[in-house]
């Protein structure tokens, strides 16, 4: 739910702040307005580093005009929109989601973490039609109240909406309190759980590759699909808790049907 909300409130912002979208191609008149909707559902990791995975919702939402083709939009990008576009180059705000970690879910008497909105920006530049490379940097409102980013790259092939292939590699970083909350034994842990203390520091703590695909059935309907496989690395790797609790091994994955709203012209 909360992703949708996030999804639906800068879908709105979205079509104020791209100027693209809201100019005349032919004598001061609007293109008209596309919008594609797409619904399913994913696997996903239950919280970082966990061996257990849970199912969610699965959304998926583009905006355009006329004939111009969907812009591309990696399953693994934070929910955005560019605020500044020049030459391939796009800088925009960047929000996501954490979900929380709880005893239950892990069976052992470690310190709770919150559910958590990370809120921050992203810039990517387009080396050529088909190559992407984007960063992320976002703080944790609430939760692990950390800052978290990530740097990735896409080969991207497609055929206008018809489909849209991409795979690229990706790495996750933190600093040490969010490396702390997920990943960290503190004394108190420590004694609850029988664990050694560990204490990560920050940096990369995950490499890992996403890839995704949207696929148009026919004007109207669509599939669109991904696969992710993080592994986690250094101190997030040596962690006596992800040893014990959890798992290097970090696999997601959805599907979903969608819909686009409006036709070209």
């Amino acid at each position: 739910m909360i992703k949708a909300i996030l999804s639906a409130a800068l879908a709105s912002s979205a079509l104020v702040a791209c100027p693209a979208l809201a100019q005349s191609d032919v004598a001061g008149e609007k293109e008209p307005l596309r919008v594609r909707v797409g619904l399913g559902a994913q696997v996903v990791p239950r919280f970082p580093g966990s061996e257990d995975i849970t199912i969610s919702p699965y959304w998926d939402f583009a905006m355009t005009r006329g004939s111009k083709p969907f812009d591309y939009e990696a399953t693994d990008d934070s929910f955005g929109f560019p605020l500044i576009r020049a030459s391939g180059f796009e800088v925009g705000p960047a929000v996501s989601f954490e979900s929380s970690r709880r005893r239950k879910h892990v069976g052992a008497q470690v310190d709770e973490i919150g559910a958590t909105i990370e809120a921050g920006g992203f810039v990517q530049f387009w080396l050529s039609d088909s190559f992407r490379i984007r960063a992320e940097g976002r703080k944790g409102i609430g939760g692990h109240r950390s800052l978290v980013g990530s740097f990735g790259a896409d080969f991207v092939a497609r055929d206008g909406d018809k489909y849209v292939f991409s795979i690229g590699p990706r790495v996750s970083l933190s600093d040490r309190d969010y490396q702390a909350a997920y990943f960290g034994v503190n004394p108190g842990e420590a004694a609850r759980t029988g664990l050694p203390v560990h204490r990560p520091g920050s940096g990369v703590h995950a490499v890992g590759v996403t890839s995704g695909m949207t696929y148009s059935l026919n004007e109207r309907w669509g599939l669109v699909g991904y696969v992710k496989y993080d592994r986690l690395v250094r101190d997030a790797a040596r962690s006596p808790f992800i040893r014990a609790f959890g798992k290097r091994d970090q696999i997601s994955g959805g599907l979903g049907l969608t819909y686009t709203f409006g036709r070209q012209r």
